[in-house]
């Protein structure tokens, strides 16, 4: 992986666009990565608005093979690689690191709910030492009202004691201020992101470096506008990021993403998503395209 250059401070979990056959639309999706990464965005690619575990072990990995020969830059990609089963987690992360990429995002094993920190502690252990190659560097993915399976303090501190380096950082979804500042207390220097540009500004005040936030994949410039400029006021300023996610969050979010996309992009087939999810109704799309324009949001192509 690339040590010498930085992990973007902005990054989308992105949308995976789907065939009339369900099957994922390597395509559009390579087109969206490219519009993204123009407008600075990192690649956080089989995260939760990916669909990623509605994608099999097979898919993400063709999938990541078709974006890098794309010529993708790895370097700005941090694609999740967290599954419930230990050899697909290994499978997805060891391939993740051969193609070169900056970091995975790895969420815990999250079927059994209940688990304690020793068996958290021993699942990433095990993924790690089974890749086996120094050139990986772990995000912890933590997303408790999905995931069920908390990452606290005392498991970051000590995976970061038994694998410096390794172990580099977080992505906190949980969406609460005081758990960051908790984290940024404990651990100084800790790559910190925030799940939301909602508090994008706040953490990196607190030391963070970022947010990996779903809106990215529909406001990527006036994200990363705002991290670039956040301490001179030249970034478009937090409150417009907020009224525009406000507004998308009130819907379904990864069919609520879609339908902004398939709307601006006029082209409906964005629109689908894999089954147990389903699409936006008109009246709720009609009404979240109206929300957008009362805010001002532009989609920039």
């Amino acid at each position: 992986m690339h040590e010498s250059a930085t992990m973007p401070g902005v990054l989308a979990p992105v949308v995976t666009p789907f065939g009339a056959d369900l099957e994922p639309d390597s395509g559009r999706l390579i087109a969206h990565c490219r519009w993204l990464a123009r407008q600075g965005c990192g690649l956080a690619a089989f995260g939760t608005n990916s669909e990623a575990n509605s994608l099999s072990v097979a898919e993400r990995m063709t999938l990541l093979d078709e974006l890098v020969a794309a010529g993708l830059d790895p370097g700005s990609m941090l694609p999740g690689t967290g599954t419930c089963a230990l050899p697909d987690t290994v499978a997805l992360t060891r391939h993740a690191v051969g193609h070169g990429v900056r970091g995975v995002l790895m969420l815990p094993p999250f079927y059994y709910k209940g688990v304690d920190d020793e068996g958290l502690y021993r699942g990433f252990s095990e993924v790690i030492e089974r890749v086996g190659d120094d050139r990986l560097r772990i995000y912890l993915y933590h997303i408790p009202q999905l995931s069920g399976v908390p990452i606290g303090i005392d498991l970051i501190g000590r995976l970061c004691d038994a694998f410096p380096g390794i172990v580099a950082g977080m992505k906190d979804s949980s969406g609460e201020p005081a758990n960051l500042a908790r984290v940024l207390g404990a651990f100084p220097g800790f790559r910190l992101y925030a799940g939301t540009e909602l508090l994008l500004t706040d953490n990196l005040r607190l030391g963070g470096v970022g947010c990996i936030s779903a809106t990215a994949n529909i406001n990527p410039g006036a994200i990363v506008e705002q991290y670039r400029h956040w301490q001179d006021d030249a970034g478009p300023g937090q409150q417009a990021l907020d009224a525009v996610r406000r507004s998308v969050q009130r819907y379904p979010m990864i069919a609520a993403l879609k339908h902004v996309i398939a709307h601006y992009r006029d082209d409906t087939e964005w629109r689908r998503l894999r089954p147990p999810l389903t699409s936006l109704a008109a009246l709720d799309g009609a009404a979240l395209i109206a929300e957008l324009e009362a805010v001002q949001f532009r989609f920039r192509p």
